[in-house]
């Protein structure tokens, strides 16, 4: 186990934290919540430095990083809805969005025994989702008009990545077909 994936399990070990803490009623919460966010986020950006500037980037890594992170996000995101600080079909578009990815992924796994590396666009998803969702906790009386507009503009970049993610896809699997 190399540091990288060793610090995107610490990021799984926090998705559980930052539920607690989001809905602990603790004096803060939110805030406490939203410092485990950045928690997470940070590491993201280290483990990804450190596997690219020391060439540690594993298959485990490729999947356990993307893994982390959509779990944060999903939670994140799960409970601002929870909380009615946005409409829970904000949770089932990213949901939806985040499975297709985990489908598309496995069956690439299956076949070319890797997955998709990250492409820019991903990871400005990631980035953007990490400050409206960050707002969103920590703003959660914002007007709910401006919530469900940043959440959307995260769902729509999101969405972009998929699309660049679904291009890749294809290219790859049409260059490796199946067994007979």
């Amino acid at each position: 186990m190399n540091l990288p994936n060793a610090l995107s399990l610490f990021r799984l070990a926090l998705v559980p934290v930052f539920a607690w803490s989001y809905f602990s009623g603790l004096p803060n919460a939110h805030l406490w919540a939203a410092l485990v966010y950045a928690v997470a986020f940070l590491t993201d950006i280290l483990d990804g430095w450190i596997a690219r500037k020391f060439d540690l980037i594993t298959r485990l890594g490729r999947i356990l990083d993307p893994l982390a992170d959509k779990l944060m996000t999903f939670t994140v995101i799960l409970c601002v809805c929870l909380d009615g600080v946005v409409p829970m079909w904000a949770a089932v578009i990213f949901f939806c969005k985040e499975a297709a990815m985990a489908l598309g992924g496995a069956l690439m796994l299956h076949r070319t025994k890797d997955v998709i590396a990250s492409n820019w666009l991903g990871k400005a998803s990631t980035g953007v989702f990490f400050v409206v969702l960050a707002a969103l906790v920590l703003f959660p009386q914002m007007p709910h008009t401006l919530a469900v507009g940043l959440i959307s503009a995260a769902l729509a970049l999101a969405f972009a990545a998929l699309v660049r993610y679904i291009v890749a896809y294809r290219q790859i699997m049409d260059a490796n077909p199946k067994e007979k």
